[in-house]
């Protein structure tokens, strides 16, 4: 009797502060509005993709994700807090609370959407790794690299991908590892190595950096796929919610062919119900993530399309780091691409 007791106690006591635990916890969408201004992880400026003006500001597709969820919170995409971490530290920053996004060319992969108390949301750029080569070495292939010195940055993908790529074709590649890919490509530059390896975009966006971009190239070979991804938390679904669709948003309005531009005028007076469910001129989409009717308008109005972004950041656009989206994985679906958002209704 006594220890069919003390089961009874102990159970009603669980019971007790489990109902006390679930409470008084908040979600991470309650502590961004009380906060006032979201808090997102970006990685050292990274042309393309995170980087700095002449005033000190961020820009890039990345911080655009950043931008789109403050927007959808706040209706003000500038309620943002930008954080530039180190690729050691990003995914414990998130981990642990610092951070409440992480959105810097991360790559989505099993075991650290499995392994580290991460969620990762939709791509929004299909990358891939390769090689940067002086032209001069006569090398114009990654399977003429046997014996080759790369330099590559720790605590990424393309460590792993490069270890790989040697042992699946004998080529005994040694790798010099670098935390600051700055310091890895000035390593490069002043012949440390044969080779620098790395997502061909972020190598694209370095080699016009360098003294004489004309003097290096990058190798046909794409050695690995790299979906670049935002992540959140794991476990807190309200918040993947908020991010993930603030992500379809953008996506979705490219579909619509609603822009920065024209959202207004779409808003008044288009009869497209896809648009104005979207836009919150009828139902009620927005109420399964605690927002406003405006949520999704805040985005497109003060951040744009996915399409605007990537050809302001990544395409032809003046702070773009000039690579074509036409024939690549980053078109919308209706192009043979794999940007594509579910019926958002």
């Amino acid at each position: 009797m006594k220890i069919k007791k003390l089961t009874i106690i102990l159970a009603t006591v669980s019971i007790m502060f489990a109902g006390a635990s679930s409470a008084f916890a908040e979600s991470t969408l309650d502590i961004v509005k009380k906060r006032g201004h979201v808090r997102c992880q970006v990685g050292t400026p990274s042309a393309g993709f995170y980087n700095l003006n002449a005033k000190g500001e961020w820009y890039g597709l990345d911080v655009a994700v950043c931008q789109a969820v403050a927007a959808a919170i706040f209706g003000d995409k500038n309620k943002l807090e930008i954080q530039s971490v180190s690729s050691q530290a990003r995914f414990t920053a998130l981990t642990n609370g610092e951070s409440d996004l992480l959105s810097r060319t991360a790559t989505w992969t099993m075991t650290r959407d499995t392994q580290l108390g991460l969620d990762f949301l939709p791509p929004h750029f299909y990358d891939g790794q390769g090689f940067t080569v002086r032209k001069d070495s006569g090398i114009t292939s990654a399977l003429q690299l046997k014996g080759a010195k790369i330099c590559v940055t720790t605590g990424t993908t393309n460590e792993l991908n490069m270890t790989d790529f040697s042992r699946a074709n004998n080529l005994k590649i040694s790798n010099v590892t670098f935390e600051d890919w700055n310091i890895r490509d000035d390593t490069y530059l002043k012949g440390g190595c044969d080779a620098v390896t790395g997502d061909k975009s972020s190598m694209a966006a370095n080699i016009a950096a360098f003294p004489n971009p004309s003097e290096h190239m990058i190798l046909p070979e794409t050695i690995s796929k790299e979906p670049l991804a935002a992540a959140v938390r794991h476990g807190d679904n309200k918040w993947t919610d908020l991010v993930r669709w603030s992500i379809f948003t953008m996506i979705n309005a490219e579909e619509l062919g609603i822009t920065s531009a024209n959202v207004d005028e779409m808003r008044a007076n288009s009869k497209n119900v896809s648009v104005r469910r979207l836009l919150g001129v009828e139902g009620n989409i927005h109420k399964g993530m605690g927002l406003t009717k405006d949520w999704a308008y805040d985005i497109i109005k003060q951040v744009g399309n996915y399409g605007e972004n990537y050809e302001a950041y990544i395409g032809s656009g003046k702070l773009a780091i000039g690579i074509p989206r036409k024939g690549t994985l980053n078109e919308l679906w209706t192009n043979g691409g794999l940007m594509y958002s579910p019926p958002m209704r």
